[in-house]
């Protein structure tokens, strides 16, 4: 099993930085990669960034590009997601996820509760 626990989120007003963290506890194998989705009411739970735990390889929605970035602290067991330039649209809950094979999330990976980031 996995634990993930996110915090960070909060109000900001557009062209701010928020600074998400995870907190990751339980089984390291099932934490190959680490992933940042969102999900605002009415749309589809969508992947904003991806890191692989051994490598640090990176990849982002091309909505985020050049704007966010996360990052890994191994031995801290956290994942970040620095947000640069917030948009109105960026608004949404946003959640950890922890991925055991490849970087899309399938039904046996863990999920956190999520942090709500509103853009206003």
């Amino acid at each position: 099993h996995v634990q993930l626990v996110e915090s960070g989120g909060g109000s900001v007003q557009a062209g701010g930085s928020l600074r998400l963290s995870c907190a990751a506890s339980g089984d390291t194998y099932r934490r190959n990669c680490m992933g940042w989705f969102r999900q605002s009411p009415g749309k589809e739970r969508e992947k904003v960034a991806s890191i692989y735990t051994d490598s640090s390889s990176t990849d982002y929605a091309g909505s985020v590009k050049g704007r966010f970035a996360i990052s890994s602290d191994n031995p801290k067991n956290m994942v970040f997601l620095q947000m640069y330039s917030l948009k109105s649209e960026d608004t949404a809950l946003y959640y950890c996820v922890a991925v055991a094979r490849g970087d899309v999330p399938g039904n046996d990976d863990y999920w956190g509760q999520g942090t709500q980031v509103t853009v206003s």
